[in-house]
């Protein structure tokens, strides 16, 4: 399996026909159709349904799809890491994390840097706890950004000297808008919207005094902003890291959980990692504003 194919059964799988894959990548349709037929025989499985108007993708096309996704961006990855120019300090380093308002952090180390070696960029990833894992594990993030609790067990790391307060993202018009902070009571009877991490993680599970299931959770979320629409909507109460929507938004209004609920945050890498001369300067600066 050639990066060749894989790059051209992404523009297969993308444009969902073989002819306008055949344009995209300046190709015959004839040469790509062998192409794919080959990559599918080497496989051994099917990869697309070719249906009449376009082509989908099998289960194992879909997983292709996504392995291929990882293998050049890696690859493209490498290439800039090995050919950046020896003379100066250039290149990439790549940060992943969650909403979160430590990345405030995060862009004034990579504006320090960018002051002295105008040649590194940052490039960020925004995800949940899992996907950016399963990136940093893979290669593709040189750091990962975590919300405790997370299993840092097989990361080198250091706990960044911010917390995360835990709270209740709501409409300004809401009953509870009025209050200081919000207790486990003042929820028990709302529509709730939940994080797939404090689900996922057990996160304020204590806080409530009560069971998941005893509780009203209408919807979850991953990251934020999507969740904040169906809170503008009325569909329910976000509980939710402070200082993620904007405290100027003019419809919605967090208030903080009482008792308080806090959570750590940390910057991991794989152990035993052999960082890139950026990512070393990037590491260096970020202990330096730190410590």
């Amino acid at each position: 399996m050639e990066l060749r194919e894989l790059r051209y059964f992404l523009a297969v799988a993308n444009e969902e026909s073989i002819s306008k894959a055949a344009e995209v990548l300046f190709t015959t349709q004839p040469n790509l159709s062998r192409q794919m037929k080959r990559l599918e025989t080497e496989i051994g499985q099917p990869l697309f349904i070719r249906g009449n108007r376009k082509i989908t993708l099998t289960e194992t096309g879909k997983l292709l799809k996504k392995r291929a996704e990882e293998l050049l961006d890696l690859y493209s990855k490498t290439e800039n890491e090995l050919c950046a120019p020896v003379t100066a300090i250039s290149g990439d380093i790549y940060v992943g994390g969650g909403e979160s308002y430590v990345m405030r952090l995060i862009a004034k180390v990579a504006r320090l840097i960018q002051i002295k070696h105008p040649d590194v960029h940052i490039r960020l990833f925004s995800g949940d706890i899992s996907a950016v894992s399963e990136k940093l594990d893979k290669g593709l993030l040189d750091f990962g950004i975590f919300i405790e609790p997370a299993d840092l067990s097989k990361y080198e790391y250091l706990r960044l000297p911010l917390a995360d307060t835990w709270g209740v993202l709501m409409r300004k018009d809401s009953p509870l808008a009025e209050k200081e902070s919000i207790t486990p009571e003042d929820l028990w009877d709302k529509p709730i919207i939940r994080s797939e991490h404090s689900l996922e993680k057990g996160i304020i599970t204590d806080w409530f005094h009560k069971k998941t299931s005893e509780l009203n959770v209408v919807g979850t979320y991953n990251l934020l902003y999507n969740a904040s629409l169906l809170v503008k909507e009325g569909f329910g109460y976000a509980v939710c890291l402070d200082k993620i929507i904007g405290e100027n938004d003019r419809e919605l209004t967090f208030r903080p959980l009482y008792p308080e609920v806090i959570s750590h945050l940390d910057i991991a890498w794989k152990k035993y990692q052999v960082l890139t001369q950026c990512s070393e300067l990037f590491l260096k600066e970020l202990q330096e504003q730190i410590f």
